[in-house]
């Protein structure tokens, strides 16, 4: 009943109380209306429902070779003869193209079948649980759905761009590929106000009316061009993440653009794929090309992008080159913010960071300086010779003195308007064969009880290769690489070397094949009441996430009662073991609080699948050869909602003594990303007075929990000259600059607040920090 009633809202909105002028009346009967126990078959293709006014149809439409997905289109074709679909039900999920239906069943249940094979209690589509890419004139786009987009002109499958209303309240486009996710609408680098938004309009909702205007609760209002009196509109996220208003020019019978949200297509992000840039050409449009001495991943796929013509393992400092290519941009990914820089520092500084692909060297005529910015991945490239700046590629020496290929030769992309199809594999059963079937379920029964006994006999023995044989399976649906738990002894020598202890985990040092150094962290035994299918969906969830100081996740292994994670090692432990040994002077601690606070702020504020660390601590921040931090344990908590709703999983308060946030402790207040940056203020706190929350500190004054925070206020608001000095750990090597330590101080203080709502985000953590330390 409750795919019925979707299916019913749908539509009353969009079929049967349209905003369109009807030459009939309202109370006329549709052509063809589906009634208790009839069904819209794919077979017959007179199989339709027609709204009133016979603007809109609705039926199996044909989306590939034998694959059709339940559809809502304006019933008139265009002047090419094609339909304009605004809405589907199973876009992801097409049914065969042969004894398909839906079925509205006598008991009031929607069904849709795939060729009679009714799969029981399993729902294929809700109507608008399954988001498409169009909203009508007058129909809201609100809080609770978004728009995405097709794959591509002739694949109506899920995208990669998202048009929504984020946690902010703000009307986002957002980018979410196969390796990254980023914000590139409105302009990632203003804050929501200078963009002309607003985050207070809660009720989050926005339309379009027939006369094109379109208005929204966070500020963002436009009219298009045509504005007037025109009902056949739609508003649609097309394939290439751009926005459009289209109106219907009746007499030629073709869609034309009436408005777009982005004029230059190339700042989009995502256009071109990794390692490729996107430049606009008058005569040819938006253009991709692959960077010297990288080659196209898939010649019919740019969303793939390019790979290196060469061996990267062949890099060395010594060996390093750089390819100047003026004009040339990267959107973020940087891994360190260099002003006022020479050329030569620049390229010093990129062969000395680990990964880095190259960087951005450009004159700031504002400040009247050159800013160096090193990357670390080289996504939503542009050339532009409007432009103020080169992108210097690292290539290595001896890859640019060989043969290898320097050009970029242009793949023979299908660029003639007509679509490839490719043939999806069916099964079909066929009912000639009946007889048959009859005789195969007589041998079946004679040979049942030998079947299972085989079955039980074999099951042992094959279970270890039944799983590898599905590893590349699972390792595409989770991005990670599964490993046996034989593998994982072996590798950590019967997990013999112990490297860090948790309250749900222990974590070993191991060596995987190529002799990869590993941590091993295997999750204690109360953890394994987890089923396999939730840990795997877990797990997927985190391998979307990528930032430069996030901790990387090679693989997992979920087998019996074995849950483990597989990350990069870390040369130089936690920052716990560090601050206890005294091993990092100002300027270590400095970036430890800049790149702790980035990577926090990237699971609150930047991937889609929003996270809760909920156990931010010295012990899960680690520190690699050049002590670069990088956030560990990130997502082994339930991921929540933004706004704090839907996150009363957490029965009991989560984290560690000291460092916990005081909501915890108040059933009645929701938990938010406030409660990471709590925690994040106590870190910064410790690494600052070298006094730990939970007691025990270096000085021995067994200053616990919220104590800390209140004697660093007192010598804050206590007036004399001398303060920062008194707070600060005197053992600690190295001079500090009283100026960037006094903001990272009170930066602190005003994390560390009681009220959640007078603590800032995350991401202004990170401005405040930069603003300090003269970034």
């Amino acid at each position: 009943m409750h795919l019925l009633l979707h299916f019913l809202l749908l539509v009353s909105l969009i079929l049967f109380a349209t905003p369109f002028t009807t030459s009939s009346s309202s109370s006329s009967k549709p052509p063809y209306a589906l009634e208790l126990g009839s069904s819209l078959s794919v077979d017959t293709k007179d199989d339709i429902l027609i709204s009133p006014n016979r603007v809109f149809s609705a039926g199996f439409y044909e989306v590939g070779d034998n694959a059709f997905c339940f559809s809502i289109w304006f019933t008139e074709p265009l002047s090419d003869g094609n339909l304009t679909v605004v809405w589907m039900a199973n876009r992801d999920a097409p049914v065969n193209g042969v004894r398909s239906k839906l079925s509205l069943s006598k008991t009031g249940n929607l069904v849709l079948q795939d060729a009679d094979q009714d799969k029981d209690g399993q729902i294929l589509w809700q109507s608008f649980g399954s988001p498409t890419d169009t909203i009508l004139p007058n129909q809201p786009l609100t809080k609770d759905a978004m728009l995405v987009s097709s794959r591509t002109r002739t694949n109506y499958s899920s995208g990669f761009y998202k048009f929504f209303f984020d946690n902010d309240n703000v009307l986002r486009l957002v980018y979410s590929g196969p390796k990254v996710t980023g914000i590139y609408w409105p302009n990632p680098e203003l804050r929501a106000w200078d963009a002309g938004r607003s985050t207070y309009g809660s009720e989050r909702t926005a339309t379009i009316d027939v006369f094109g205007r379109f208005i929204s609760s966070d500020g963002l209002f436009f009219n298009a061009s045509d504005d007037g009196n025109q009902p056949m509109r739609r508003l649609t996220i097309d394939f290439d993440g751009n926005v459009r208003v289209y109106s219907l020019d009746s007499s030629r019978r073709t869609w034309e653009v009436t408005w777009q949200v982005i004029a230059q297509k190339c700042t989009i992000h995502g256009s071109c794929g990794e390692n490729s840039t996107c430049s606009n050409e008058p005569s040819y449009g938006r253009k991709c090309a692959c960077l010297p001495y990288h080659n196209m991943v898939d010649h019919t796929d740019w969303s793939r992008g390019c790979e290196p013509g060469f061996d990267q393992s062949i890099r060395g400092n010594d060996e390093d080159g750089f390819l100047r290519l003026p004009h040339f941009d990267f959107y973020g990914y940087d891994s360190k913010y260099l002003p006022n820089t020479t050329l030569d520092g620049c390229k010093k500084e990129c062969k000395n960071i680990k990964d880095c692909k190259g960087f951005q060297y450009k004159f700031d005529k504002k400040q009247g300086i050159f800013l160096c910015y090193p990357k670390f991945l080289l996504l939503n490239g542009f050339s532009s010779v409007s432009f103020n700046g080169s992108f210097y590629l690292k290539v290595p020496t001896i890859a640019r003195s060989s043969n290898a290929n320097k050009d970029t030769r242009e793949p023979n992309l299908n660029c003639s308007g007509r679509p490839t199809i490719v043939q999806l594999k069916r099964v079909y059963d066929q009912k000639k064969e009946r007889g048959s079937i009859k005789y195969l379920l007589v041998f079946t029964y004679a040979f049942g009880a030998l079947e299972m006994i085989c079955i039980i006999y074999f099951f042992y023995k094959t279970r270890n290769s039944a799983a590898k044989s599905q590893g590349g399976y699972l390792q595409a649906a989770t991005g990670f690489e599964r490993f046996s738990y034989a593998d994982l002894r072996k590798a950590s020598r019967n997990f013999g070397t112990e490297i860090g202890r948790g309250g749900v985990a222990v974590v070993y040092k191991g060596v995987l094949s190529e002799n990869r150094v590993a941590a091993i962290k295997r999750l204690k035994d109360a953890s394994s009441n987890q089923g396999e299918a939730e840990f795997l969906a877990e797990i997927s969830t985190l391998g979307k996430l990528n930032h430069m100081n996030l901790i990387d996740i090679w693989g997992y292994c979920a087998e019996g009662k074995h849950r483990i994670l597989v990350y990069e090692y870390m040369e130089n432990g936690s920052l716990a073991d560090n601050l206890r040994l005294n091993k990092l002077d100002w300027d270590k601690r400095f970036e430890v609080a800049l790149g702790t606070a980035k990577g926090l702020a990237y699971l609150h504020e930047e991937c889609l699948e929003w996270v809760l660390h909920c156990d931010v601590k010295p012990h899960n921040i680690l520190l690699d050869q050049d002590y670069f931090p990088k956030v560990a344990d990130f997502g082994l908590s339930k991921f929540l909602d933004r706004d704090g709703r839907g996150n009363m999983e957490f029965t009991k308060a989560r984290g560690t003594r000291g460092y916990m946030a005081p909501e915890w402790f108040f059933v009645s207040r929701p938990i938010t990303s406030k409660v990471d940056v709590y925690s994040y203020g106590v870190v910064m706190l410790e690494m600052i007075t070298g006094r730990s929350p939970k007691g025990g500190d270096q000085s021995g004054g067994g200053y616990e929990g919220m104590a800390t925070i209140k004697w660093v206020r007192e010598k804050v608001d206590g007036g004399k000259s001398n303060w920062i000095e008194e707070i600060v750990d005197s053992k600690v090597n190295g001079e500090y600059d009283r100026v960037r330590m006094g903001n990272l101080i009170k930066v602190a203080l005003q994390c560390a607040e009681e009220n959640k709502d007078a603590r800032p985000t995350m991401s202004q953590v990170v401005d405040m920090l930069l603003r300090g330390n003269g970034r």
